[in-house]
């Protein structure tokens, strides 16, 4: 299994950018796709960002794509959600979410795909 950790989360301004951490631990030999979900209040999560087991390929919704960048680095077992241009409508829960691949260059997009969740990071942006 492996146990994620999120942090960086907090308080930004419209415009202004914030870096998310997701950290790993525990089977993180084995290849796996990790993901980023939001949840803002009264709504269902959505599906932010992946990136591929390879770190090659990426996927990003259409709500952020243009304005948020995924990155992984597997020596530190971390992966990272780059928020830029925020916007109020960007204040949600933000999750980190794996699961394990057999395969280098996919990435799954819908959050069913994945297993492993972390307690998730509080983002606000204010107008």
């Amino acid at each position: 299994q492996v146990q994620l950790v999120e942090s960086g989360g907090g308080l930004a301004q419209a415009g202004g950018s914030l870096r998310l951490f997701c950290a790993a631990s525990g089977r993180t030999n084995s290849m796996y796709v990790m993901g980023w979900v939001r949840q803002a209040p009264g709504k269902e999560r959505e599906f932010v960002a992946t990136i591929s087991g390879s770190g090659t390929k990426t996927y990003y919704s259409d709500s952020v794509k243009g304005r948020f960048t995924i990155s992984r680095e597997y020596a530190k077992r971390t992966a990272y959600l780059q928020m830029n241009s925020l916007k109020p409508e960007d204040t949600a829960v933000y999750y980190c979410a794996a699961r394990y691949t057999y395969y280098s260059d996919r990435y799954y997009d819908t959050e069913r795909e994945y297993g492993y969740w972390g307690q998730g990071t509080q983002v606000t942006v204010s107008s």
